[in-house]
């Protein structure tokens, strides 16, 4: 492939006016121009990247010495080419934009962003004094909220109080019966189980027999 030399972009063809007039294009135009040119030169150099990197791929899968390893060399170069060409393309624009944006009008500055309403030291103000001045009240306000809830549940009605202490007598009383039938229980239980209780109903037991064998040793001759 014949590599040619970049030649500057040429100028935009100005509109035709209805009166059949041509105004040449403005710098800004011209400038414009120059950036969406370097716009698709960065375009077309990526996909012939692209491209390189899957023809390299291709040729680390087939055997080197083949035909299709020659065909895919050749393509090789040409993509090697053509991405030397844009490169040199982009470095003629690089300077064709450093050109006309050394053109009084080239370049359009953005407006400058003017504020308007009052300045942000008294936002800063008003932030201060809200936090100063109503955090206090509404810590206040919370307080006595809570202190009135707190009333409202403490305070309960005459007759649920009388109900709740007569319950509360009523199991009292249950427990403290409870617990005397409880001691009874383990009393029975211990002087069952010992053996002095044992050995008291034991004799207590023996001593109608005792007494029934002294009668009948009197009875015999």
């Amino acid at each position: 492939m014949i590599q040619q030399t970049p030649q500057p972009a040429p100028s935009p063809i100005a509109p035709v006016l209805a009166g059949g007039a041509r105004t040449a294009p403005s710098a800004a135009a011209i400038y414009e121009g120059f950036k969406a040119q370097r716009r698709e030169l960065n375009n077309q150099l990526d996909e012939l990247q692209s491209t390189r990197r899957e023809i390299t791929s291709q040729m680390e899968d087939v055997s080197s010495g083949s035909n299709e390893h020659k065909a895919l060399e050749t393509r090789m170069t040409d993509i090697d080419s053509r991405i030397t060409n844009v490169d040199k393309m982009l470095a003629s624009n690089a300077a064709q934009i450093a050109q006309a944006a050394a053109i009084p009008g080239a370049v359009v500055e953005p407006p400058v962003f003017v504020r308007s309403g009052p300045p942000e030291e008294a936002y800063i103000v008003g932030t201060i004094f809200i936090f100063v001045f109503f955090l206090p009240l509404s810590i206040a306000f919370a307080r006595r909220i809570w202190r009135r809830s707190a009333a409202v549940v403490t305070s309960l009605p005459k007759e649920i109080s009388e109900r709740l202490s007569r319950m509360e007598h009523a199991v009292e009383a249950t427990a403290e019966e409870v617990e005397r039938i409880g001691e009874g229980q383990r009393f029975l239980t211990r002087l069952f189980t010992e053996g002095e209780g044992t050995r008291a109903i034991g004799v207590g037991a023996a001593q109608p027999l005792e007494k029934k064998q002294v009668k009948s040793s009197e009875r015999l001759p």
